[in-house]
């Protein structure tokens, strides 16, 4: 079992070190947009002359 694993890591160890990389990469993304949008200031919308109908 794990002589197999082995053997499919370093059959594979280029996908799957690029697969970590792509990864990482998404995640730096994702995070960093997080980040500049949770402290972007925004002016609130505010709303005149509501009617119900």
């Amino acid at each position: 079992m794990l002589s197999e694993i082995k053997d499919f890591v370093k059959a594979n160890f280029s996908d799957i070190l690029l697969f970590i990389i792509v990864v990482l990469l998404i995640m730096l993304a994702f995070a960093s947009g997080y980040i500049v949008a949770k402290y972007q200031s925004k002016t609130p919308i505010t709303i005149t002359n509501a009617k119900n109908s």
